[in-house]
């Protein structure tokens, strides 16, 4: 055979794996787990970071505000450094719709070593324990929760014994580029933290998906939530991580009613939102980029290449070899399209997206050697070695 050939055989073997042995991440029927409501429904403080949000907290915040919760539930809104009226907005909003108290405070700029959204967390959390509840409530300002949305992550904590239970909001998908990167990116996320896996008894595998994580009282003081995690630019399988090494249970699944409003209507907004922690991910080391940028070739670019290679060339192996890849690809992709709504026609077009992901994995690491750290909301973090050296 071949060296070609050889590789797409490789390419769809590693499909073969990922569709069978990986967890089953391509299906979507990850929902919320049974659940029935407790006899006494617990406290429930929610915590809502909030930087420059104006433009979205008229859905977002109304939707907390208004909970169906029958126990005692009230909302904090940290409004970190706005400067767009995004603490008055907040106050404005709760005047109109009334339900759920709402308390608006601000922590001041965060010290070094505190990354993102967890200084935030941190104050309204410092602001929650006030009140003693038995559950917090993570969320951010561009999630809408339906409105029986708290009640059934509670009812499905106390069912389950879950420590933490999260929910995988459904984003935003109107755009073109939204259509062709969106979809792929949750389903990225799958392939890497396979939900199944997540919430098994003894799994290593934890995840968290930030938008909606509703976490004990109780495990957030013994896993120094977020204090223990102030470092990290993906704070939500940062938190995830830091529960389960405290002996506590995770579950993680797709929403069904938790949506996030937020648009990335233009190709850069997307990039940006990835690029920003993708070799955070890969915990800024070249040799992992390397293997992911290989990775990434072999698994959903060497089929789309061997069809074109086969064809050219007039190998009818190479050529059926990489079909074959191709629509073991198409096919687990489906599902994560049905479920954002999209037309399946859009599953060939994967390798197009994963092209894009891999340069996006690239410039991040770019912009990590430039020295710029990572950025978040207008605020740029010192460099991971740089934290370390101030500490």
């Amino acid at each position: 055979m071949s060296a070609f050939l050889w590789i797409a055989v490789v390419s769809l073997a590693a499909w073969c794996w990922l569709l069978l042995g990986q967890g089953f991440f391509w299906r979507t029927d990850v929902r919320l787990p049974g659940r029935r409501d407790p006899d006494a429904w617990p406290s429930v403080c929610v915590v809502v970071p909030a930087r420059d949000e104006a433009a979205v907290l008229p859905v977002g915040l109304p939707s907390l505000l208004t909970q169906d919760y029958p126990g005692r539930a009230e909302v904090f809104l940290v409004d970190d450094g706005s400067t767009d009226g995004t603490g008055d907005l907040a106050r404005e909003l709760s005047r109109r719709h009334g339900g759920l108290p709402l308390t608006v405070g601000s922590p001041g700029e965060p010290p070094t070593g505190w990354t993102g959204k967890l200084w935030a967390v941190r104050y309204g959390i410092g602001l929650a324990r006030a009140r003693d509840p038995a559950y917090l409530l993570l969320t951010d300002a561009d999630i809408a929760h339906a409105p029986d949305s708290l009640r059934e992550l509670v009812a499905a904590a106390d069912t389950g014994g879950f420590d933490v239970v999260s929910q995988m909001a459904r984003l935003r998908v109107a755009s073109l580029w939204e259509r062709l990167v969106v979809p792929a990116f949750v389903y990225f996320f799958a392939q890497l933290y396979p939900f199944r896996w997540i919430g098994r008894p003894g799994s290593r595998t934890a995840a968290a998906a930030g938008g909606c994580v509703l976490l004990r009282a109780d495990m957030a003081e013994k896993a120094r939530i977020p204090e223990a995690i102030r470092h990290a630019v993906i704070d939500d399988v940062a938190l995830a991580r830091a529960v389960k090494r405290s002996g506590g249970r995770v579950w993680l699944g797709l929403a069904d009613r938790v949506d996030s409003v937020r648009p990335y209507p233009r190709l850069r907004d997307l990039w940006r939102m990835v690029s920003r922690s993708a070799y955070a991910q890969l915990r800024h080391s070249p040799a992992l980029l390397l293997g992911t940028v290989a990775g990434l070739a072999l698994v959903y670019l060497v089929p789309l290449a061997a069809v074109a290679v086969g064809a050219a060339g007039g190998s009818g192996a190479v050529a059926l070899v990489g079909a074959a890849a191709w629509a073991v690809m198409a096919g687990t992709y489906a599902p994560m399209l049905r479920y954002y709504r999209q037309p399946l026609w859009l599953a060939p077009l994967l390798p197009f997206t994963a092209f894009l992901y891999l340069l996006m994995t690239v410039d991040s690491a770019v912009q990590h050697y430039r020295g710029r750290g990572a950025a978040w909301k207008g605020r740029t973090y010192a460099r991971p070695d740089a934290v370390a050296d101030e500490g």
